[in-house]
């Protein structure tokens, strides 16, 4: 039975996951965004950070989201921004498929990450991670974009948003564009921690 196909980011509050510019990527505003992950016990343990890191239900959500992937999708500014960022061992340690219009071969990591290269479309990088997810969930990582074609053609099932205290004012909103005529939400969770406001949701078509 294949798992469900899900995306989880971390949301301003007025509504952008990410600057416009992946020059900014490690700016201020988006190290505020990202702060509640950069705490957590298990992001540290996941890029090799050393030991330490908070505990709690923040660190619970990131270690369920990890072990509930079995394979990742992203579109190609994701990656592009990702290939010089990560460590020499990607954080996915999944098979990730990239959306693209390039033709490359698969691009194998330590760590169990190997990125496939997928240039005929969403569906068909779906298809292909589905496979390689073996049952899991696959999630869909990014970036803004890709997340939206996904919603949009009616292929996400459920996704969280963690709503961070801070404005960003410019940048990627998450929901720009999306086809609100045909997408309906249904309330899964709602849980508040001291650093962001979890929720999940549920996607149906009207």
């Amino acid at each position: 039975m294949a798992g469900k196909v899900f995306f989880s980011v971390s949301m301003s509050l007025d509504g952008f996951i990410a600057p416009e510019s992946t020059e900014d990527l490690m700016g201020k505003q988006w190290m505020e965004l990202q702060q509640w992950v950069f705490r957590q016990r298990h992001f540290r343990e996941n890029l090799k950070l050393g030991q330490g890191g908070e505990e709690g239900r923040d660190n619970d959500i990131l270690r369920e989201t990890y072990q509930r992937t079995g394979a990742n999708v992203m579109g190609k500014r994701m990656f592009d921004a990702g290939e010089y960022a990560w460590p020499e061992e990607a954080p996915f340690h999944t098979p990730v498929v990239v959306v693209t219009r390039e033709k490359r071969d698969p691009w194998e990591r330590p760590g169990g990450t190997i990125f496939h290269f997928v240039n005929n479309g969403i569906e068909a990088a779906l298809d292909l991670a589905r496979e390689a997810a073996g049952g899991q969930d696959v999630r869909v990582a990014g970036g803004g974009a890709t997340i939206l074609q996904y919603l949009n053609a009616g292929l996400i099932d459920e996704f969280s948003i963690a709503v961070s205290p801070v404005l960003f004012g410019t940048g990627i909103r998450l929901f720009e564009g999306v086809d609100a005529e045909r997408i309906a939400l249904e309330q899964v969770r709602a849980e508040a921690s001291p650093r962001v406001t979890h929720l999940t949701y549920a996607v149906r078509e009207l």
